[in-house]
């Protein structure tokens, strides 16, 4: 079955997000659609002394009106700010010194440019340290018919999908009668209870980067992700 994953590309997502990469054989990233504003694009959270925080990306006012893979960043003082405040932050970690590499190669070794390029980039190197092995594409790479859901299953259909794993919150919007009568089978991701594991600073927070599971983790971090649902499911057969 041709399992297939679709969503916006977003600066260092959360781990649902690399859920539902793991769980498809295809991700694609929808990055020819409008920007939105104050959303995952271009900012995500992590851990701090006093609890969870903001690291933003900076883009120009006039993103709002451009897609997403057309939004440029002009100013690269942001690069070194972010990696300073994840070092200050994240030092102490139990497995900092194992992704100082990563970081800096996200950080130190390319002025970025595109917002698009900079999480395509971070998100499939994330994969590679997860083991994650899914194929990804752009939609902008499709000749896309209609809008909203039409839009969606007609890049769908061009790659043979047979199953669309989306996430819970696409329920107020997706047109689940469509996806019937083009013989795809629809499914909603499940983000419940993931377990916690030895975070720092403070009140456990579930939805902050995946920086913070690989810093806090390590090689462990897949358990935290989508291995534990496996170990429930063999403890219950």
């Amino acid at each position: 079955m041709n399992k297939v994953g679709i969503n916006q590309s977003n600066y260092l997502p959360w781990k649902g997000y690399f859920d539902i990469i793991h769980d498809v054989d295809v991700f694609i990233f929808y990055d020819d659609v409008k920007y939105t504003k104050n959303d995952w694009r271009n900012r995500n959270k992590i851990k701090g002394t006093n609890g969870s925080f903001w690291l933003s990306v900076p883009v120009s006012k006039e993103s709002v009106r451009l897609r997403i893979d057309q939004v440029q960043l002009k100013d690269p003082s942001w690069q070194a700010k972010h990696f300073e405040s994840i070092k200050s932050h994240y030092l102490n970690a139990p497995h900092f010194d194992e992704f100082i590499e990563f970081l800096a190669s996200i950080y130190k070794r390319k002025v970025w440019t595109n917002l698009s390029e900079l999480n395509h980039y971070t998100i499939k190197e994330i994969c590679k340290l997860l083991g994650i092995k899914t194929e990804f594409l752009l939609s902008s790479d499709f000749e896309l018919q209609g809008k909203k859901t039409d839009r969606l299953i007609s890049l769908l259909k061009q790659i043979d999908a047979e199953y669309f794993l989306t996430g819970p919150k696409a329920k107020e919007y997706i047109e689940e009668q469509k996806f019937v009568e083009a013989g795809i089978e629809l499914r909603y991701k499940d983000y419940s209870g993931y377990p916690e594991y030895n975070q720092l600073w403070g009140k456990f927070d579930h939805n902050v980067s995946i920086i913070d599971v690989l810093l806090n983790c390590g090689e462990k971090s897949p358990y935290y992700i989508w291995d534990w649902r496996e170990l429930i499911e063999d403890q219950s057969s």
